[in-house]
């Protein structure tokens, strides 16, 4: 049965692990922040919550987005019904089961509703992450843009942009958490780049499915996104919907799923570099799978139309539409929905640019067996423990650790499509851990100053004195 008052379950929860510990990060002079989170979704929730439990203070969570309604994926460009993962995986909660998923959704809607979902709705979800960051006293600073990261001696000087003016903070740690679009940007293939932006759409941007009634709609791409996006154009009374896949069949391995398990889930950052390797190579060749029921919503439409092994060679405007190029053909429409992915590359991220060419990628550090080239996965970042970048020359770009990545450029390093949920539960406390550890070794005098310093006694031997026993020989001497 829905509780009377929802939240009392979190209340709770927060009241158990008693209060946040004190700020134990000593102030230094000219720094405004000892760490900054760019992306208020989430993962960037999330991280504040753990850090401020990890008693590390002065921490802010900025995001370009004008509110929490445009903030991430879920009430932006995320177009399926249902999330992708189960719905038992752990989340933001980070180990307090009160400020679960679970635990918020069995407070409103009882726990036999719970056990009768297969996967989250994604409106859920959305309410869920909103309510979080209430719960927890998460704050954002919404309309807030990072537009470059300028190296400084000991911190970095964050250029920011809000409401139009320009701006200048401090800060010695950075968290990104910038989601897909956060290293490198979205993917356009070649043949489209070349139509007027009329014509076409990536599913990342806002597109108006209202406008495609009555149109012929091409989507590109194969992948979970691109159904989506095919079945919400069917669903606002596209004429005919035409999705473009490369592959003969669709993809149907979930080979990231058979590494789930907790010793190659946990410990897959240790492993060599030749096998993650392999295990990105795997991936790339199996194919990022869409769920059967984002397929099923889309082939329920008799005007949805499949086309297998048909990448575009090219694209060109023919009177008022456009026509892509194909190997079974020519196909005219309307307007394209491009649902290709996600780039990485760091020189398109301008606030990277400035040293972009510095930070170690896997082709600096490891060249694989001539069948395992594949210079898409050579461009991610080799990043270390902590997901911080590296220097790809040793002493020209020390502040290169103090950027913790949290975004799917860390895919080769670290197995997952990190920032989504499945990453949460390993990656966020690992790189709390290290940004805990640089933070308290880099002001490694003022904690020896503070430990070793003077500690009044708790009591005085009065105390125990009366008890204090004597040999007999000494008591009768006495």
């Amino acid at each position: 049965m829905p509780q009377s008052d929802p939240d009392s379950v979190a209340r709770e929860a927060l009241r158990l692990i008693g209060p946040d510990p004190q700020n134990w990060v000593p102030d230094r002079d000219g720094i405004d922040h000892n760490v900054v989170v760019v992306g208020g979704g989430q993962s960037g929730s999330a991280f504040a919550f753990a850090l401020r439990r990890a008693g590390i203070g002065r921490v802010s969570v900025i995001d370009a987005a004008a509110d929490h309604t445009q903030a991430g994926v879920w009430l932006t460009s995320a177009r399926m019904h249902k999330l992708r993962t189960p719905k038992t995986l752990p989340g933001p909660e980070l180990g307090l089961p009160g400020l679960g998923f679970q635990a918020w959704y069995e407070a409103r809607y009882g726990a036999a509703a719970y056990d009768a979902l297969d996967r989250i709705l994604r409106l859920d979800w959305a309410a869920y992450l909103n309510w979080y960051r209430k719960v927890t006293g998460v704050a954002v600073r919404y309309g807030t843009r990072l537009t470059r990261i300028e190296p400084a001696v000991d911190h970095l000087r964050l250029h920011l942009e809000r409401d139009g003016h320009a701006t200048v903070e401090t800060a010695r740690k950075l968290v990104l958490a910038t989601g897909f679009a956060g290293s490198g940007g979205a993917h356009v293939p070649e043949a489209l780049q070349k139509l007027p932006k009329r014509f076409y759409a990536h599913t990342s941007e806002a597109i108006d499915f209202k406008t495609l009634r009555g149109r012929s709609v091409a989507v590109i791409g194969s992948a979970a996104s691109a159904f989506d996006a095919a079945a919400v154009a069917l669903e606002a009374g596209a004429h005919d919907v035409h999705l473009f896949a490369r592959r003969e069949t669709l993809a149907s391995l979930p080979v990231i799923r058979i590494r789930g398990y907790p010793g190659a889930y946990d410990n897959y950052g240790a492993l060599p570099d030749a096998v993650r390797w392999q295990q990105a190579i795997r991936f790339r060749r199996a194919g990022s799978t869409p769920p059967p029921d984002a397929i099923s919503r889309a082939v329920a439409y008799p005007n949805f139309h499949l086309h297998l092994g048909a990448p575009w060679s090219a694209a060109r405007v023919r009177g008022t539409r456009a026509v892509a190029v194909t190997p079974q053909g020519e196909f005219a429409f309307d307007f394209a929905i491009v649902a290709t992915g996600y780039s990485v590359d760091l020189g398109a991220q301008a606030e990277l640019r400035d040293f972009a060419d510095e930070i170690q990628l896997w082709r600096d550090r490891f060249t694989p067996p001539e069948a395992e080239r594949d210079e898409t996965l050579a461009a991610y970042p080799y990043l270390g423990a902590g997901h911080e970048y590296l220097e790809k020359v040793p002493g020209r770009a020390p502040h290169l650790k103090d950027i913790h990545v949290f975004n799917p450029a860390a895919f080769v390093s670290f197995g997952l499509p990190v920032g989504d949920v499945p990453s949460f539960k390993r990656d966020i406390p690992a790189i709390v851990a290290r940004i805990g550890r640089d933070l308290f070794l880099a002001d490694l005098s003022s904690h020896e100053a503070r430990i070793n310093g003077e500690i009044a006694e708790d009591f005085a031997p009065e105390l125990y004195a009366p008890a204090i026993w004597r040999p007999p020989e000494h008591a009768a001497a006495e």
